[in-house]
């Protein structure tokens, strides 16, 4: 019999955060603790819920419009507007998606011709080469430096492309550095990009989950970026929704076009109950973001003095809810510590080799959880650790 599989998605390989996710249920310990979902710990705030539950009660059960909701699509630009100083056409340039992960993969394959190269900084989330190829375009794959705070440089870009060279993929904050890029760093990043006559997908799902003096800065908000840029976000990390399965992209209506097909042939519409939550999240969820980031930080900060006070590396991550502290000096790859450190003190994390090569020697840390379970977790570190000193 032929082999019934597509050979380009049997090529790819299985998750590496979804290895350790399986290892933990395996174990079916209630003494393990896990730092490796990337996953709010917060309830989805009630005022939410609350709107998804009147819509149920109401019988608000039917298909949207294929690109969501008006009212939501106007709550979405105004809020763009409102925090990152981007204006978009609700009605041509804004398309509610089912999370960002189907937006990211909408445009890939809107976008992309077979054999189109895409530039893919890493580490980086797991979704992102794998949706290339699916797309039939060729990732080419940047590494990111620890000493540039893993912030893309210009002349790394530079050094990538190729005259098949078409998207550069951005994802600041990052997944799972926490690095971010700030207004100088993405000046130069516009320049080579425009020189070169390039697009951009800038996944932005982490925008509001940044500290510090600087607020987010998205590239397109940048002179003559908005034209060549498709701009990725969602509702599930800065309020909480990550069931809810709710995303959203905007960009040039050219382009947002041709993603609504794509939505529309394999989609049909977003959820329709969560696109009427999510009306009350842009709304009325500023205190809410603001409750959830100052919590997050406050973790943040925690971890860092731990990881300096064990001795561990660990640069001052500005964005998201994950670390990335080296490891290399242990002697063990970024898996055998994990695997180790799992079996022995019951704590998973993930390696950093799962988010790319130039993420061996690194574990990813998600700080998305309570202070009492992280202060659990260093303290299975300390002992681990030191049992090889």
């Amino acid at each position: 019999m032929r082999n019934p599989l597509n050979s380009y998605i049997e090529a790819i390989p299985p998750s590496g955060i979804r290895k350790f996710f399986d290892l933990v249920a395996e174990m079916n310990d209630p003494e393990v603790i896990s730092l490796g979902v990337g996953e709010p710990d917060f309830d989805t705030p009630w005022h939410i819920r609350k709107e998804g539950i009147d819509a149920l009660t109401k019988g608000k059960t039917f298909y949207t419009a294929n690109a969501g909701l008006m009212e939501l699509r106007k709550e979405i630009s105004l809020f763009m507007e409102r925090k990152y100083s981007l204006s978009y056409e609700p009605a041509s340039e804004i398309l509610v998606t089912v999370g960002g992960s189907e937006a990211i993969d909408a445009c890939f394959r809107a976008m992309l011709d077979r054999g189109d190269e895409i530039i893919i900084p890493e580490p980086c989330f797991v979704s992102y080469k794998p949706c290339a190829i699916m797309a039939g375009a060729v990732p080419v794959i940047v590494d990111l430096k620890p000493e540039n705070e893993f912030r893309l440089q210009p002349e790394e870009l530079e050094a990538a492309i190729t005259d098949r060279t078409k998207m550069v993929f951005l994802s600041y904050p990052n997944n799972p550095t926490g690095a971010i890029m700030e207004k100088e760093d993405l000046e130069k990043i516009a320049e080579v990009v425009i020189k070169h006559d390039l697009f951009v997908i800038s996944d932005e799902i982490y925008a509001e989950l940044t500290y510090g003096d600087r607020s987010f800065i998205s590239i397109a908000s940048l002179p003559g970026m908005r034209e060549r840029t498709v701009v990725v976000n969602g509702f599930s990390k800065a309020f909480a929704m990550t069931g809810w399965r709710l995303g959203y992209a905007a960009g040039p209506a050219v382009i947002m076009k041709q993603m609504m097909k794509v939505h529309q042939f394999a989609i049909m519409c977003s959820p329709t109950l969560s696109q009427y939550a999510a009306v009350s999240a842009l709304r009325y969820g500023e205190d809410d973001i603001r409750m959830m980031r100052d919590e997050y930080d406050r973790r943040r900060r925690f971890l860092l003095n731990r990881f300096e006070k064990m001795g561990i590396p660990c640069f001052e991550a500005k964005g998201a809810f994950y670390l990335f502290p080296c490891i290399s000096k242990f002697g063990m790859t970024s898996n055998e510590f994990a695997e180790a450190i799992l079996k022995e003190q019951k704590l998973a994390v993930v390696p950093g080799s799962a988010f790319g090569s130039s993420g061996e020697g690194f574990l990813r840390i998600s700080y998305a959880y309570s202070l009492k379970d992280l202060e659990k977790a260093t303290e299975r570190i300390r002992r681990f650790i030191s049992s090889r000193q």
